[in-house]
């Protein structure tokens, strides 16, 4: 198991603030970047060791029991020699009775490094008041609030819950509680970037940005996505509060973290955005 969990030292330490490792993920083979990816934690580990990322967070995902879920999280945490760290979700549309139950669980477990929400995939709105015990439970824990954001994998998720402007009212409400704009709100990027420009609260990271590598605009489309984080951090002037992410299983490392490493903005932000922005909203000790 050594080989698998060694850590790269020729490059400065990376954080992927985003990608998914479960049983639970859908149709691999057509999802994954390529068909052929080995999706395991060897895959995972490995990818990570070849493009010089230490440690990754991982998102359950919204199809999983929550408690199995929690229980894959952990032995990932525990098989990768602490470079998995776990995010769990929780589903406020379940039933008063089961959300009960699931919100218990996310107060016992120990280690826990954030919460992901997943609207759009789940009919309710991050303002639903459903909603308030996960924030206060995020507040007490010093835990940040991952929302899903714009399009969505499946057709059936309803876009008009993962808007990142529905969003702004919780920010706002809960303004101790740290939050995550996932993929930068695509398609509504500008709409993502006024949340981090207008909330002290809000991050956004650069997942899923990126179309498949079968596109024959790929190439492309990587050059779009570098101009559109370029602008947003730009025109913020907030490289702190944006992360590096992937969405592994659906872009490739290599392409996600070479993107982040192309972006026109100094050393010390490209570096905050690869690795120390998240070390510190996520409170990775060394």
């Amino acid at each position: 198991m050594r080989s698998l969990i060694a850590r790269p030292e020729a490059r400065p330490k990376c954080v992927d603030a985003h990608v998914h490792l479960t049983k639970w993920w859908p149709n691999i083979s057509t999802t994954g970047y390529r068909p052929e990816l080995d999706y395991s934690l060897h895959g995972l580990l490995s990818e990570m060791d070849s493009t010089g990322i230490d440690r990754a967070l991982v998102l359950q995902m919204y199809l999983a029991p929550e408690e199995e879920g929690l229980a894959e999280g952990q032995r990932l945490y525990d098989d990768s020699g602490g470079r998995l760290l776990p995010v769990a979700t929780i589903d406020p549309t379940q039933g008063e009775e089961s959300f009960a139950s699931s919100l218990l669980r996310l107060e016992q477990e120990e280690r826990l490094y954030g919460i992901k929400l997943y609207p759009g995939y789940r009919p309710f709105y991050p303002h639903d008041r459903r909603l308030d015990p996960v924030y206060e439970l995020a507040h007490r824990r010093s835990l940040p609030v991952l929302f899903h954001q714009g399009d969505t994998l499946e057709g059936r998720g309803l876009l008009k819950f993962a808007r990142p402007l529905e969003v702004d009212e919780v920010a706002g409400r809960f303004r101790d509680v740290p939050f995550v704009l996932c993929h930068l709100g695509n398609p509504w990027i500008d709409e993502a970037a006024e949340l981090v420009y207008k909330n002290p609260n809000v991050h956004a990271d650069m997942s899923g940005l990126l179309a498949s590598p079968s596109s024959p605009y790929f190439q492309r489309s990587w050059e779009l996505a570098l101009q559109r984080v370029e602008e947003v951090v730009v025109s913020t002037g907030l490289p702190s509060r944006f992360l590096f992410g992937s969405d592994w299983p659906l872009e490739s490392l290599e392409a996600a973290v070479g993107l982040t490493r192309r972006l026109d903005l100094s050393d010390t932000d490209r570096a905050a955005l690869l690795g120390s922005n998240a070390e510190r909203l996520f409170r990775l000790a060394r």
